[in-house]
């Protein structure tokens, strides 16, 4: 068993090495947490994983965050497949450390949400660490307590979410040294336009917490309630940033301002606006030099006008229709005593996939 774990710790150690040649996988690679096993970071230890050497400094000074972090990829990944699941760009990863491939550099609106997903993930998986008592150095967020409104019958009270250490671990973990520049100075680089919008993910952690109280008083009159502030579920996070995708702002590349109009306007952008460079490919057809994986073989909805619609879904390339027999259990009932009975149910359904 022992010589299983060292072989597979080896291929994994191998295989990061390799992969991290290319300049792209070790500009984020710290996503490729997300895609892989549990509990193979802690195998491969701070020195292994493939991260920056600020990233791998902070792991070796906090290794108890290391389960956080990887906590944080995954759920923002699984977010993002789940808000792009009936979209051309379906959020599609690979098991390599780049993870998004040619996502990551290309400067368009998915590298915008890309990179605002998985800092709002990094911050809501490490505060919600901090509020279950997993970590020594944080804990609920106490700066509230004692304060309220006595005349009006409420205080803050309760365990409310530390979001201001998630935040600035996020911030230390993920955004680098560059401070961000406005398009005043002449445009953004790849690299401040994902720190804006990482910036943009985190802030939507904030701007997505809710109130919650709870009654205290004489057979519940509600005479007193206790009060704290909480975080919004995940899939709130990811639609409030969908809909940050859906109105993304256009902005200049600073490397490209010497092809640019002299008189071209630079309007301000607003901090809680996603921006990218470059419109989006179309993600019709395959390109393997691009990782783009295309729509054939998607299953798409004969009957939407989405996009999810095999029109819109197929790129006008048609589908196929499968006839497919689905068979489940049905008209379960108790029996006395101890079991339950069921019958076995078939359906034939269409399934339509893209051409």
């Amino acid at each position: 068993m022992e010589r299983r774990n060292r072989a597979v710790r080896h291929l994994c150690t191998l295989t990061l090495l390799l992969v991290c040649v290319c300049p792209l996988c070790c500009r984020a690679s710290w996503m490729w947490l997300g895609v892989t096993s549990a509990g193979v970071p802690e195998k491969l230890g701070c020195a292994n994983l493939p991260l920056s050497h600020k990233q791998r400094d902070l792991c070796r000074k906090k290794p108890y965050l290391l389960p956080g972090i990887q906590d944080g990829a995954r759920l923002a990944i699984t977010e993002c497949q789940s808000q792009f699941r009936y979209e051309r760009w379906n959020c599609s990863t690979s098991q390599d450390a780049t993870v998004f491939g040619y996502e990551l550099t290309s400067g368009t609106k998915e590298t915008a949400f890309i990179y605002a997903v998985m800092a709002a993930g990094l911050v809501h998986a490490v505060t919600r660490s901090c509020s279950q008592g997993n970590m020594t150095e944080c804990g609920c967020d106490g700066r509230l307590q004692g304060s309220g409104s006595a005349a009006e019958g409420w205080h803050w009270g309760g365990c409310s979410d530390h979001i201001q250490y998630g935040t600035w671990f996020s911030r230390k973990f993920i955004d680098n040294a560059a401070k961000n520049m406005s398009t005043t100075r002449g445009g953004y680089t790849l690299s401040t336009m994902n720190q804006h919008n990482s910036e943009v993910g985190r802030q939507a952690i904030h701007r997505t917490m809710s109130t919650h109280c709870r009654c205290h008083g004489v057979s519940g009159s509600c005479a007193v309630k206790t009060c704290w502030r909480t975080m919004a579920a995940f899939d709130h996070v990811g639609a409030y940033l969908k809909d940050r995708y859906e109105h993304s702002v256009q902005v200049s590349d600073r490397s490209r301002r010497k092809s640019r109009k002299k008189d071209q306007r630079r309007l301000p952008v607003d901090k809680q606006q996603l921006i990218f460079f470059n419109k989006s490919p179309n993600y019709c057809l395959e390109d393997q030099r691009r990782g783009i994986a295309g729509t054939r073989g998607r299953r798409c909805n004969r009957t939407s006008t989405g996009p999810d619609g095999c029109n819109l879904l197929c790129c006008g390339r048609g589908y196929n229709t499968h006839v497919v027999r689905n068979v489940q259990r049905c008209e379960c009932k108790f029996v006395w005593c101890c079991y339950v009975r069921c019958r076995r149910c078939e359906s034939m359904n269409d399934m339509h996939t893209c051409k």
